[in-house]
Parts: C-alpha cells; structure tokens; sequence
C-alpha cells in the first residue's frame, strides 16, 4: 500500500513560479514510475509529467520548457517545479504512482495504481 500527499500548490500571477511536491509514504513498494496529471475546470485529467525509476521524464507538450519534474529517493518525494505559469495552467494537480511497471511512455491513467488527493493551482492573468 502507497499513500501519495501532494503539496504546494497555491495561487500565482501568471509568469509565477510554484513547486508542487509529491510524498510517498515509506514503504518497500517499487515504484516504476511517477506522473502528475492535472484537471480543470469542466475538463478531463490529463497527463502533465512523468518520470521513471531510472530517472527518465517525459511531459506534456503544453507544458515542456516550462515544468521539471524530479525525484528525491531518499525523502521519497517527486517534485513538479513549474515556471513561466499561466492561466491555463489552473487545475487540481494529482501525482499518481505505478508499483508493477515503469513509464508507458503515455499519460495512461489506467497505468498508475495509486494516487494523491490534489492540490489546487490557480493562476492569475
């Protein structure tokens, strides 16, 4: 069992920065991959980011460039450092974990066994 916190999301003007942070519960889980989604208002989820065991990381086209998204093993934390925010960025950012297999190369939700609760990130024009 994985328990997944999400943290530091906030409110921003746009060209603000925010880093969100993604804390696993410790635990002997293997942890394939890690992927933050985000959901918009009246939107689907959708894929943001994500990043395998050996440290790959793939992202979303809207948003290369502008969020990183890294790993510390031994804080058991992900994070999502995003700059250059913009309005369309406002959501609820999830990270989810896969514990059987690494990154699929996609933003299947279907793929991660486990996920946070959210964090809300509103960005102002």
């Amino acid at each position: 069992q994985v328990q997944l916190v999400e943290s530091g999301g906030g409110s921003v003007q746009a060209g603000g920065s925010l880093r969100l942070s993604c804390t696993k519960s410790a635990s002997t889980e293997y942890i394939g991959c890690i992927g933050w989604f985000r959901q918009a208002p009246g939107k689907e989820r959708e894929g943001v980011a994500t990043i395998d065991s050996d440290g790959v990381t793939m992202y979303a086209d809207s948003v290369k460039g502008r969020f990183t998204l890294s790993q510390d093993n031994a804080k058991n934390t992900a994070y999502l450092q995003m700059i250059s925010l913009k309005p369309e960025d406002t959501a609820v950012y999830y990270c989810a974990v896969d514990t059987e297999w690494r990154c699929s190369g996609g933003f299947e939700e279907y793929d991660y066994n486990y996920w946070g609760q959210g964090t809300q990130v509103t960005v102002s024009s």
